[in-house]
């Protein structure tokens, strides 16, 4: 599937979406690949899932990708993924901002899982952004980080970009208001955090991988707009954007971008 070999749990829906869009997951793929061509590429890969995107990501360049995954109804699946690649290794663990425990449980829908407040004993353990840094000697130099936590990626990249703030790697999420607002969280506060880290433009994609154009940290909040719509109230058909952000002193990732993401938002 998508030129790789993966092992799925039978409900999950990375088949269809791949039959239904063959450009559904490609972005982050092509923007690993065009990253690779200009210094070692170093993947934090945050909520992993079944390993799908470490596992394409490096059959389309070489390089090392650590997977955060926290939801143990794919761990199972994630390990028989990627456990024959060496370059590839797995914490299984839920990240957090500090570490703690915040007592959650896992909301599974269609082969995604969102994060909700539960019993402390039904959670997986957590780590935070400074100890896998701490941890991860390779991942020094962080090259990229994919984040899809359904949610709380608004919260997690932030921090996750304040850690490797010497390497500022290109971040690349999915922006969903929705499913943020549902997580308690303002999607709008992501972006002055990442502005005041150097962090400038920014590529969208919609939610299926057509690149829709570039705006900024500055602008992109307003642009957003258009995302709070949820047409008759069915949240399944709402819209909602892959975004990848760019430090402004990183100039192989804004050429990257450029590639992939040509015009303005």
């Amino acid at each position: 599937m998508q030129g790789v070999e993966l092992v799925l749990p039978w409900s999950h829906r990375l088949p269809d979406y791949a039959a239904w869009g063959p450009e559904y997951g490609q972005n982050l793929v092509e923007l690993a690949r065009l990253l690779a061509e200009s210094a070692p590429l170093t993947v934090l890969d945050v909520g992993a899932n079944v390993g799908d995107s470490a596992v394409q990501i490096l059959h389309a360049a070489d390089g090392k990708v650590l997977c955060i995954e926290a939801d143990r109804a794919y761990l199972e699946f994630l390990h028989r993924n990627v456990d024959k690649d060496p370059r590839i290794a797995v914490v299984e663990a839920l990240l957090t901002v500090d570490g703690e425990d915040s007592g959650t449980t896992a909301v599974r829908t269609g082969g995604t899982t969102r994060f909700v407040e539960g019993a402390v004993g039904d959670a997986m353990p957590t780590v935070s952004p400074a100890a896998l840094k701490a941890e991860f000697a390779d991942f020094a130099q962080l090259r990229l980080v994919k984040s899809d936590t359904d949610g709380y990626d608004v919260d997690l990249v932030p921090a996750i970009a304040e850690t490797w703030r010497d390497a500022h790697p290109v971040l690349f999420f999915e922006y969903d208001p929705y499913l943020t607002r549902l997580a308690g969280l303002d999607p709008d506060a992501v972006w002055p955090r990442l502005e005041a880290l150097g962090y400038r433009n920014v590529a969208v994609w919609a939610n299926g991988g057509a690149p829709l154009g570039q705006t900024t940290t500055d602008q992109v909040a307003a642009r957003s707009r258009v995302l709070d719509d949820v047409p008759n109230g069915r949240a399944r058909s709402r819209a909602y954007w892959d975004v990848a952000v760019v430090h402004g002193d990183d100039a192989a990732a804004q050429a990257a971008i450029d590639q992939l993401v040509p015009g303005t938002l």
